[in-house]
């Protein structure tokens, strides 16, 4: 994810847990909150992934600022 792809320039990141190399990234505020509506349908079904698995399959979220 390009800092371009995250106009408030925040992402919420998720890091795989057996495999911390692999990042899940979405555009979201400054408080985390991520706009579905503005994902593409493969970065919605990431998100809702990462989303229903933190804490199992992938960490609990932070968000970043973009630079």
């Amino acid at each position: 994810m390009t800092a371009s792809q995250a106009p408030s320039g925040f992402v919420l990141c998720f890091c795989r847990l057996q495999d911390g190399n692999q990042l899940y990234a979405f555009p979201c505020d400054a408080l985390g909150n991520v706009d579905m509506d503005s994902l593409s349908e493969k970065a919605r079904l990431n998100y809702l992934y990462a989303r229903a698995l933190r804490g199992l399959q992938v960490s609990w979220p932070a968000v970043r600022r973009c630079a």
